[in-house]
């Protein structure tokens, strides 16, 4: 009972999770939070890489989350403009799917109901004359030109920890929780040989949601559907900035978009999951199915064995009666359950996207407000830079010409890629560095010693997983020899 009581303890390090404990600690909660895994190493990683309103969630109907999502573009856009940036998507018009019509109804729509202020317009284009078209099968013409945005889906949940643990909070990862029971006014959490109290719990373990309200012996009769996204990486199909908003005649849309340079990222995949979530990965059949999809589509062709790399991620939808997966709603909801003397909260978060993360966490702080006394305070991260993004949301190139000028001696691609993941942060790891060799041993593909003694420091990173595929994703770029030696370096467990 020495231990220290947090006001809020918060289970699931995915973005939900990690933008909650952010919002808290930032509103004077002592805030625990505690990821089983490595943060984001679940379905907080496997997204579209799109920070998007949704657009084809306008044929269900979803016009509120739709705005939600829309209002919020921009708004993270400002505070994060390191790992999060606009992106124009082009949808070519195919005979016998959806009507021109109903297409610009819809991007009218989606132009005007989110507050868009520096996101460019929709826009016609003929393909035959534009460059996205070159790309493509002869036969496409007509198509329209609009605006979303591009995330680094895995940094955003670590910014949001590295704030949060920056202003206060307590983030330990590979701590799995047992168990949890709420004993008078507090709550007790089991992990392992440890135990944590807590004032209140949020349970945002995603896709195990359900599975922690059992583990503290709280029923529930709510339901959640588990749907599986599965997305491909291939060699670069196309050259320019320019992503594609594709449909199906299965009534499914898919995006390709530019990738780290050298790759395009096809996806995604709805597909309901009934496996175990220690096992989620792209079926064969999934990838052949991305594969003819891109192929109807794009002149050149791919097959299953040029694909590069695959990912999925469960994602833990309300379960709203939907026939098909790609119909069930991506809003969020959540359950309140308190002692019978109002106290001991326990908050679970149910559905949810990446693109509402903070809307959510915001949502989900006012909901523990009354039962919490040192939360204080009102809504203060829409405008609060994240770790590194405390620049202006056109400035990524300026900030890349101030490294290049601070640290001449690094590679064009590495000044890229640092600038994107770090922003005005690269400088503390990069520090005084005059050359290379001060950086230390070099991975690959500029992954120094420096960086990675960083990662391990202020990031949670434990593992050459952890490191090539959450915080960078040079994975895509390193070999087998120089990830042996990354796991050297680490001492990992070979």
């Amino acid at each position: 009972m020495n231990d220290p009581l947090y006001d809020i303890a918060i289970i699931g390090g995915g973005v939900n999770g990690c933008g909650i404990a952010r919002d808290a600690t930032g509103r004077g909660a002592q805030v625990l939070l505690l990821e089983k895994g490595d943060l984001a190493s679940g379905t907080s990683s496997a997204s579209t890489k799109l920070i998007h309103g949704g657009l084809r969630y306008l044929e269900h109907y979803e016009f509120g989350l739709v705005r939600e999502s829309l209002s919020e573009r921009e708004r993270l856009w400002a505070i994060a403009p390191h790992i999060i940036g606009p992106m124009r998507f082009v949808l070519p018009l195919v005979k016998g799917l959806r009507p021109r019509w109903l297409l610009r109804l819809g991007l009218f729509l989606y132009d005007h109901i989110g507050g868009r202020k520096a996101l460019p317009a929709t826009r016609s284009i003929d393909l035959h004359s534009h460059e996205a078209g070159k790309a493509l099968k002869p036969g496409f013409g007509p198509a329209f030109v609009y605006s979303d945005g591009w995330v680094d889906d895995a940094r955003l949940v670590i910014l949001n920890a590295r704030d949060a643990a920056d202003r206060g909070a307590t983030i330990r990862t590979r701590t799995p929780v047992d168990r949890i029971e709420r004993i008078g006014g507090e709550w007790l959490i089991h992990s392992g040989a440890d135990n944590y109290r807590a004032k209140a719990i949020v349970n945002a373990a995603g896709p195990s949601v359900l599975d922690l309200l059992g583990r503290a012996g709280q029923p529930t009769d709510r339901k959640i559907r588990l749907v599986r996204g599965s997305h491909i990486v291939v060699p670069r199909l196309f050259d320019h900035p320019y992503a594609y908003f594709f449909q199906i005649p299965d009534g499914r849309i898919f995006f390709a978009i530019p990738y780290h340079h050298d790759f395009t990222l096809i996806g995604t995949t709805d597909r309901d999951h009934h496996g175990p979530l220690s096992d989620v990965h792209a079926s064969a059949e999934e990838i052949a199915y991305l594969c003819d999809a891109a192929n109807a589509y794009f002149a050149k062709a791919i097959t299953p064995a040029d694909v590069v790399w695959t990912y999925s991620g469960v994602r833990p939808l309300i379960d709203d009666g939907s026939g098909k997966p790609e119909a069930a709603t991506r809003g969020y909801s959540f359950e309140l359950d308190l002692n019978d003397d109002g106290n001991a909260p326990l908050l679970s978060i149910f559905g949810g996207k990446i693109t509402t993360y903070r809307h959510l966490a915001k949502d989900a702080v006012e909901k523990l407000k009354p039962h919490i006394d040192a939360l204080t305070g009102d809504d203060w991260t829409a405008t609060a830079p994240l770790p590194g993004g405390d620049f202006p949301i056109d400035g990524i190139d300026r900030l890349k010409a101030d490294l290049a000028r601070a640290y001449p001696f690094l590679a064009p691609n590495s000044l890229d890629r640092i600038a994107r993941a770090y922003g005005t942060r690269a400088q503390v790891w990069l520090d005084k560095a005059t050359d290379a060799a001060m950086l230390g041993q070099d991975f690959g593909y500029g992954l120094s010693a420096a960086e990675v003694d960083y990662l391990t420091a202020q990031e949670w990173a434990t593992t050459a997983d952890d490191i090539l595929w959450r915080r960078t994703k040079l994975g895509l770029r390193l070999d087998a020899a120089q990830v042996e030696t990354l796991k050297n370096h680490l001492g990992e467990a070979l």
